[in-house]
């Protein structure tokens, strides 16, 4: 049996401090920055590749819905920031991904992937996606491989299940929520009366 400590949800995050691009700018992001609100990480294998940019845009689309739900992004690959910056500064019709709405984080030394157990045996990140709550704890994580990217929109729908149960202790979300579905109540009796319902 391998004893490699693998995260799960409930887990609290591994801390981190790396250099990020924003807005054009170098700056330092850390994870307990951001204490207090809720967060995303958004590991992807490389910039100036095909997936990726897709996934990196489409999140910086949504990140003011995002933002609303007292969350913020961060996306972290194995380049450098100066990687980072030159992929900022290219346009989407040129292979970049243009001005985006959240920082990406360099991992050139590849600490924070293997921290959060996701580099592959390439050297590269994996497409894992962590939802981190404003305690710094896991509350949601998935990893698809190289060739699959992520749903935007299904990331924030549990994101949001995740803040309900949060502020509704007693109750929990069953198969495809979404806000304004019924719940049911986590306990037995309560419970047939969502299934009444259905």
């Amino acid at each position: 049996m391998s004893t490699k400590n693998y995260l799960q949800v409930g887990d609290k995050a591994p801390d981190f401090s790396a250099t990020a691009v924003h807005q054009q700018e170098f700056k330092k992001v850390s994870l307990s920055h951001y204490l207090g609100k809720y967060l995303i990480l958004l590991f992807y294998p490389l910039d100036f590749t095909f997936v990726c940019p897709t996934e990196i845009i489409a999140f910086s689309d949504k990140y003011d819905d995002i933002n609303a739900l007292n969350t913020e992004i961060l996306g972290i690959s194995v380049d450098s920031e100066y990687c980072h910056l030159a992929w900022t500064q290219m346009d989407p019709d040129s292979g970049g991904v243009g001005d985006l709405k959240y920082p990406l984080v360099s991992d050139l030394n590849k600490e924070i992937s293997l921290s959060y157990n996701i580099l592959n045996h390439e050297g590269k990140a994996l497409r894992g996606l962590f939802i981190i709550d404003d305690l710094g704890y896991i509350q949601h994580l998935t990893v698809n491989n190289l060739d699959v990217g992520r749903n935007v929109s299904e990331t924030i729908r549990i994101l949001k299940a995740i803040q309900y149960v949060r502020n509704n202790p007693d109750e929990v979300c069953p198969a495809n929520w979404q806000p304004g579905d019924s719940t049911i109540k986590s306990t037995l009796n309560p419970s047939k009366e969502y299934f009444k319902s259905i």
